[in-house]
């Protein structure tokens, strides 16, 4: 039996910490959660959902009110299928938008819902009707460039 000295243990035990420390700042820095959420689910439809993806954060006037649990492409539509878990005590009106937004020129990506005026609201399992898709940075960019050059050509 081999013996350790203790500061072998010492030293043991601090990395063990480190390592713990490490995987909770890693869980709460991405949002992870280990428990289902309570709340219920909704779907949506989007013609791009560049950047989103299951664990996405889903915002209400910038407060975290529920997650992305599924994504999958309609081979019909051809358009991304999202399925978000948000917090049961929210009631969104049935007329709500569900945008893919940015948070900041190279921040990360989220959902954020712009509340209708609707008396009636979702209902759980429920789909929102608009949906607005992400504005791909590249693509402004190409049409920028590729119109200003287009006019100066045309000079």
């Amino acid at each position: 039996m081999t013996v350790y000295r203790p500061w072998e243990m010492a030293l043991g035990g601090v990395v063990l910490l480190a390592a713990l420390a490490f995987a909770v700042f890693g869980l709460q820095s991405t949002g992870t959660r280990l428990t289902a959420a309570p709340g219920y689910a909704l779907s949506a439809e989007f013609r791009s959902a560049e950047g989103v993806r299951p664990g996405t954060e889903v915002r209400l006037a910038g407060v975290r009110v529920g997650s992305v649990t599924g994504m999958v492409l309609d081979p019909e539509s051809f358009s991304a299928r999202l399925t978000l878990q948000v917090d049961r005590s929210l009631r969104l009106p049935e007329d709500s938008t569900l945008a893919v937004s940015t948070e900041g020129l190279l921040g990360g990506t989220y959902l954020e819902i712009l509340p209708g005026g609707a008396p009636f609201d979702l209902e759980p399992g429920g789909a929102f009707a608009d949906t607005q898709s992400a504005v791909s940075l590249i693509a402004l960019l190409m049409r920028a460039f590729t119109a200003e050059s287009a006019a100066g050509a045309g000079e």
